[in-house]
């Protein structure tokens, strides 16, 4: 049925697509030796540390990890669990790809805090700055992960760095929303008993607001984490060593086996790092 108003509409289109081009293009044009000094640096590091880590016996490396969780949760089932994960991930062949996600998840989380914890303190102490980011960060959580892999693909090119870099602008809003809740959701009478005693902006912060937040921004490294998890196993479109890579194959080739494998591989990682991370911060699952 023809609509003569949204055909009127249509023919006056927006043209934001060719807009975002041309912004890309000048970036490229102008910037391309800062983008190409970061892509070299974040590979050397993704690349170094997860070299690394693979001269170790896989075996030897999953007892290290087991005992890393032990000190941190002091729980001998959640330690036997977390080594059985990872020997369970060993049997099936795939401890080289969960090394490779291991190490851009814990990389983007650590980045993505080190960004988001102090945007979150600052928009907790600046409204009109918290008004200004929520709507940027609706953006980068809503927005389909594959269209803003475009851009990072033409930017970055193949590898672990454009992974890690889209990895970060999908997870950061979370630590960023939850250092603001938590900061804002510290009791009025605990600011107030604290500047009774004479204390300052920088001493409230540090001895009074973080303490009582930190629950909640541990939540967020958590929600962090998860979120840096699901995007690395889709960032293997732009050439991300990770688990994905095997679950792409089983894809294309309709390899059940594999499928499932690579699948059960992820869901080991994630539960470790979510009940490690959980009961590091408190949560008793």
């Amino acid at each position: 049925m023809w609509d003569p108003i949204s055909t009127f509409i249509a023919s006056w289109k927006i043209p934001v697509g060719q807009w975002g081009k041309m912004v890309i293009e000048f970036i490229t044009t102008y910037f391309d030796w800062l983008f190409t000094g970061l892509k070299v640096s974040l590979n050397w590091l993704v690349e170094g540390t997860t070299w690394t880590l693979l001269q170790c016996p896989p075996v030897l490396l999953a007892i290290a990890l087991a005992a890393g969780a032990y000190l941190l949760q002091r729980r001998k089932w959640l330690t036997l669990a977390v080594l059985l994960g990872l020997l369970f991930i060993i049997n099936q062949g795939l401890w080289k790809e969960t090394v490779q996600t291991l190490v851009l998840v814990l990389y983007a989380a650590a980045l993505s805090m080190a960004l988001g914890v102090p945007l979150g303190i600052w928009a907790a102490h600046k409204p009109r700055v918290w008004q200004t980011m929520q709507p940027i960060m609706d953006l980068m959580q809503t927005m389909p992960t594959f269209v803003y892999l475009i851009p990072i693909l033409i930017l970055f090119g193949l590898g672990a760095a454009p992974a890690l870099i889209v990895t970060i602008i999908f997870a950061m809003p979370a630590p960023v929303r939850m250092t603001y809740l938590g900061l804002t959701s510290v009791p009025k009478s605990i600011l107030e008993a604290g500047e009774s005693f004479g204390a300052t902006k920088r001493q409230l912060l540090w001895k009074v607001e973080l303490p009582a937040a930190l629950p909640t921004i541990m939540a967020g490294l958590t929600q962090c984490i998860m979120l840096s998890l699901s995007m690395v196993v889709i960032a293997t479109l732009i050439g991300a060593p990770s688990l994905g890579n095997p679950v792409n194959r089983a894809l294309n080739n309709r390899n059940i086996p594999l499928g499932i494998e690579a699948g059960l591989a992820i869901v080991a990682l994630a539960i470790i790092l979510d009940r490690v991370l959980a009961v590091r911060v408190g949560a008793k699952k």
